[in-house]
């Protein structure tokens, strides 16, 4: 696992430990890239055995969510492997690295496609592996990005902003309430504006692939102690995007949500990056045969946010695709069934022999 205040932060590295060692007993290229202090992506290359005419990144992430130790601990039962991130990812890591060996044993290399698996970091925070990976390339024709999928076809997916919301008031002696304004008071009309009539207009805006945009207010602090009327009050908010919003149009909804209670409201980005919705197109070539190989005939979409829409803003569309359920992430007794891993192996190599 990675834990932020792990100095050795030795969970991806452990993962891309072995993943190298697989790796090198398959003559496959091995890179890395320097994304953190002591964090960084790993970089396994299968080359074509001609001239590159396409490029297909295979892209899961390697770090999970924390947990208690005993968690980690893998155990298979009744055709499911438990544990802390089995499903959220290492089921797509098994999967994406198990077709790229099985391609480099064939005799017969794919001969104008290289194939890159990407084990990206810090992908539960802030996306930095993906990022990173964003900047410095190599751009690719499709990246199939790892996630718990039920082995659908996802080509969108909503973005995300995190912001703290900031009223003052005027502090004053508890015994005197009348002699301040509170700020919590003040919040609290903010806190219902937006949790009501903003959040049912949003429910008017749908998307056909992601449904409506949404809110959630997570986080309130305000006050010191009882006998103090408190000066300020903040909210940590939530806010769900679909493909056509921005950042800026957001903000200006918030700020006419609020405008009737005339209180002056401070932002505060509290992920500092952009988060945007992904939307790739699934009438793409590459995407098109990859439904025919998973036997779908339409693409979906989640509401989470993930390391395609790095990606996917550098340049290479990008995809959802993975065994597993978004519903055992980052649960207590987290699992994948290994049925479905072996069908997600059986795709892509379906997938990738079929670009020849």
């Amino acid at each position: 696992s990675f834990l932020p205040d792990d100095k050795e932060r030795t969970g991806e590295e452990a993962v891309a430990g072995h993943l190298i060692d697989i790796a090198r007993k398959h003559g496959l290229d091995i890179s890395r890239q320097p994304v953190l202090p002591g964090r960084r992506n790993l970089l396994v290359r299968l080359k074509p055995a001609g001239k590159v005419r396409q490029r297909i990144l295979l892209a899961p992430h390697m770090d999970v969510v924390p947990a208690e130790d005993s968690q980690f601990k893998p155990r298979i039962r009744n055709g499911r492997l438990y544990g802390r991130g089995a499903c959220d990812t290492k089921g797509c890591v098994a999967t994406y690295f198990h077709v790229l060996c099985q391609l480099a044993r064939q005799k017969q290399r794919p001969q104008h496609t290289e194939i890159i698996f990407v084990g990206l970091v810090d992908e539960e925070h802030m996306q930095s592996g993906s990022r990173a990976y964003a900047i410095k390339g190599p751009k690719a024709d499709l990246a199939i990005v790892g996630e718990p999928t039920k082995l659908q076809v996802v080509t969108a997916h909503k973005g995300d902003l995190w912001w703290q919301l900031k009223v003052t008031g005027k502090a004053a002696h508890g015994a005197t309430p009348h002699l301040g304004t509170s700020a919590i008071h003040r919040m609290s009309r903010i806190v219902d504006a937006l949790l009501t009539d903003y959040a049912a207009s949003l429910s008017k805006r749908r998307h056909p692939l992601l449904g409506s945009p949404t809110i959630n207010i997570g986080v309130i602090r305000g006050g010191t102690q009882p006998n103090i009327v408190p000066e300020t009050c903040t909210i940590d908010i939530d806010r769900r995007t679909i493909p056509g919003e921005t950042e800026a149009s957001v903000r200006k909804e918030i700020q006419g949500a609020t405008r009737r209670h005339r209180l002056k409201i401070d932002f505060l980005d509290l992920r500092g990056v952009p988060c945007d919705p992904l939307e790739t197109d699934p009438g793409l070539p590459l995407v098109r045969q990859l439904m025919k190989a998973a036997g779908r005939r339409k693409t979906t979409g989640e509401d989470f946010f993930t390391d395609a829409s790095p990606i996917a803003g550098a340049g290479t569309p990008a995809v959802l695709y993975g065994p597993g359920d978004i519903a055992q992430a980052h649960t207590a007794g987290e699992w994948v069934e290994l049925a479905q891993v072996d069908k997600a192996v059986a795709v892509l190599k379906r997938f990738l022999e079929g670009l020849a």
